[in-house]
């Protein structure tokens, strides 16, 4: 099997065993959601419901105007009792109600229309970026999309929950980039998967075997295999400019987990409340992939999980690669929350930063061809003018430069204070 793949990149440890093989479940609906107004990239949504008003699922509860947004829906029956401009809080009663859109299929369907559906039902990129997809899908004037690209690689140490969605669901994934494809007009699919998911790559294959313009791209396992820019690179050997955007070249890249809500949407009416996470690590007595309500507890989900162990030591949303750290428990999963990984005290390694011995290891690691080294330094010493010129702005904060750093340099923590640095300078302007 020929594996495509990109220049750069790095092979950690990937720990995928963990959750691999663990069939998706659903957990328990819980008593109480806080549910956020802004889980996307764009506009924060305005409440549409009053305290003491009853809900039930799938209900749209935040919405605006604004073209760069993605409504907010309730994701379980109950009592508003609690609203601020930043979330909903809904106690849950002992009911199951839901209130979903009409049931369509994408033979009878416009492409506008597919859009008004993603839109409606607050579809946002479930790989972590959480941009709306009904903005994504639409062009700027004078561009079009020629293929379109689902991202099944899942390059991020141990989440797993996009390899069970394809092995579990692949009709479903399927029928999502074919409304993908009809809502663009771009005449090609490609789904790319590392070669690491062997029954994804069944799955998919046979989902796929009646549509001839749909490919299945094997894809080497690396790391980040399942970025943006890379995976266009691996799959359409092309490059996006710097500066530029995907569409630039014809290129749209969409999440397997993505289409899959896509689907749902068209198929069943049902809008974006809930979505599949992988909580996993050797800080968790249970690994799992697991559908978890919006708005649900990281507390809440972890005990369904069997608890913490002893040794847990730190908690992270995401992966470890490209997630944040979690301080306080009661943060809540929202649309772009792939996975819950809590590590152990033996795992989380305290280390001393070094100087810099000049090996170039985190240049030749960068997928983005930058010079990290060059931009950590020039950050650190407020030489921001120097950072630009070395494209501060295309890293893509993947963690290559760090990982491989032997003096231990917090690269990817410098260049991002870079950049904020320099967004805040022209804030203030």
């Amino acid at each position: 099997m020929k594996r495509k793949s990109f220049p750069g990149g790095i092979h950690p440890l990937y720990n995928k065993e963990l959750s691999k093989d663990k069939a998706i479940e659903r957990m328990d609906t819980p008593k109480r959601v806080k549910i956020l107004l802004q889980q996307h990239i764009g506009a924060p949504c305005q409440p549409l419901v009053e305290k003491g008003q009853d809900v039930v699922i799938g209900q749209k509860i935040g919405d605006t105007e604004k073209f760069v947004s993605a409504p907010i829906h309730s994701s379980i029956s109950g009592k508003v009792v609690e609203i601020t401009d930043k979330y909903v809080v809904i106690e849950g009663e002992d009911r199951e109600e839901f209130v979903f859109g009409e049931k369509r299929d994408i033979d009878s369907l416009t492409a506008d229309e597919i859009k008004g559906i993603v839109r409606e039902a607050g579809i946002v990129g479930m790989g972590g970026a959480a941009f709306p997809t009904h903005v994504k899908l639409t062009p700027p004037e004078g561009k079009k999309f020629e293929a379109i690209i689902l991202n099944g690689a899942e390059c991020e140490p141990y989440l797993t929950i996009d390899d069970r969605i394809m092995t579990e669901q692949a009709e479903k994934v399927v029928y999502g980039l074919r409304a993908l494809l009809k809502a663009t007009g771009a005449e090609k699919g490609y789904i790319g998967i590392e070669v690491n998911k062997p029954q994804a790559i069944q799955a998919i294959s046979e989902a796929i075997k009646n549509y001839n313009n749909i490919e299945l791209v094997p894809l080497e396992v690396k790391y980040p295999q399942g970025g943006e820019k890379q995976l266009i690179k691996a799959v359409l050997n092309k490059e996006v400019p710097i500066g530029g955007l995907p569409v630039d070249i014809g290129a749209l890249v969409n999440n397997v987990y993505t289409a899959a809500a896509v689907a749902d949407a068209i198929r069943e009416g049902k809008p974006l409340y809930e979505r599949g996470i992988t909580v996993t690590g050797k800080g968790v007595k249970e690994p799992k992939n697991i559908i978890v309500k919006i708005g649900t507890t990281f507390r809440e989900v972890i005990d369904q999980c069997g608890g913490l162990t002893e040794d847990a030591a730190k908690i992270i949303a995401g992966g470890p690669m490209m997630g944040r750290a979690v301080a306080d428990l009661d943060e809540v999963v929202t649309k772009g929350t792939s996975g819950i990984l809590v590590l152990t005290e033996s795992e989380v390694e305290l280390v001393e930063e070094k100087t810099c011995i000049k090996c170039a290891r985190c240049v030749d690691a960068c997928p983005m061809y930058l010079m990290p080294n060059y931009l950590a330094t020039y950050a650190r010493k407020g030489m921001l003018e120097e950072a630009q010129k070395l494209h501060l702005f295309n890293c893509i904060e993947c963690g290559c430069c760090s990982y491989v750093c032997p003096s231990r340099i917090p690269l990817i923590h410098l260049i991002r204070q870079g950049k904020w640095q320099v967004n805040s300078k022209k804030g203030s302007k």
